[in-house]
């Protein structure tokens, strides 16, 4: 028996929880039965005093345990954390837990924004590992001994597992049911459940860079709304220096200071922004979009999504183009 601790704070998005425990279910209907047979015992722990677990839908979970009368000593074979929590005190009780039980545990995992109890718990120093792409720069400044990765889905790095956003879990527990069971019975939960074994691209398909508004309404803020409407135009530093007067090197201190990213940063991920919006919205073609983003041709375009979301402007907007409406 493969035991499966799953420790769901409150406040969050309880199908990642009610979500990965079916899948494990779905494990079980595949695998032999028989008492000597491995299967997975499933138990859902709260970090609240009382067994039900609040979402933030207004939906409810009935927890099986409740982690502060758990032995963290206690053997079990996988402990995954399904979130943060909605307040600091919970998230510690979490890092207490997962620090004394870690070492008992064949192997302990991370949904979402779980790396960051992980992290704080020492358990990701010098390892690689992934979070939701919000918070990926959060778990970087905070925790600079972890090797933060921002493509991946999810990551194994020997007994710890760390995944991205929400649904990834779900990627992420088909992976830890291949290892355990085998190919074959990860296949087939997936081809029950309509899922992807193995989802194409990763998380950085579903990020945005935040472009952030200078704080002071005066010539750098005018620049960023003159940027929007003019992509295709020339947006070298030396230009947009010029269109400020300023000299290029005083001009890329004051621009970063007051947004937060270099000048050529921000066009890029401008340009980015606005094709991508194109290709949700739009019907236009991709030599179309690649001029008025500035991209100059579609071959630039493709280069760059391959780049920085790995997939093709094809496969993104296949993906996330707008419906069509009756």
């Amino acid at each position: 028996m493969k035991t499966f601790l799953i420790i769901v704070p409150d406040g969050g998005m309880l199908f990642e929880a009610a979500g990965i425990a079916d899948i494990l279910m779905q494990a079980n209907q595949f695998l032999p039965a028989g008492p000597d047979q491995p299967r997975y015992r499933i138990s859902l722990a709260t970090t609240q005093s009382h067994p039900v677990i609040h979402g933030m839908s207004g939906l409810n979970l009935l927890a099986d345990l409740k982690l502060a009368e758990l032995d963290p000593r206690a053997a079990w074979d996988t402990i995954m954390i399904t979130g943060r929590g909605t307040n600091p005190e919970e998230g510690a009780m979490v890092v207490d837990f997962i620090r004394l039980a870690a070492p008992q545990a064949r192997r302990v995992v991370s949904v979402c924004g779980a790396s960051l109890l992980l992290a704080e718990a020492g358990l990701l120093d010098g390892r690689r590992a992934t979070s939701h792409w919000r918070l990926l720069e959060t778990l970087q400044t905070r925790y600079p001994r972890v090797q933060v990765e921002s493509g991946p889905l999810y990551i194994q790095d020997g007994a710890v597992w760390t995944s991205g956003g929400v649904s990834s879990g779900f990627d992420l527990t088909l992976a830890l049911v291949e290892e355990d069971f085998g190919f074959s019975v990860a296949r087939d939960i997936a081809q029950d459940m309509v899922m992807y074994l193995r989802r194409p691209g990763g998380q950085m398909q579903f990020s945005r860079f935040h472009l952030q508004t200078a704080s002071d309404a005066g010539p750098v803020s005018q620049l960023q709304a003159w940027i929007a409407d003019h992509l295709a135009e020339d947006l070298s530093v030396e230009k947009l220096a010029d269109r400020v007067a300023m000299s290029p090197r005083n001009f890329t201190r004051v621009f970063t200071r007051e947004t937060g990213v270099p000048p050529a940063r921000y066009v890029a991920e401008a340009r980015l922004a606005a094709a991508r919006q194109r290709l949700e919205q739009s019907s236009d073609t991709l030599e179309r979009i690649a001029v008025a983003t500035g991209f100059g041709s579609s071959i630039n375009l493709r280069r760059s999504f391959e780049r920085q979301l790995q997939l093709t402007p094809g496969e993104y907007r296949q993906r996330f183009h707008m419906r069509k409406m009756a």
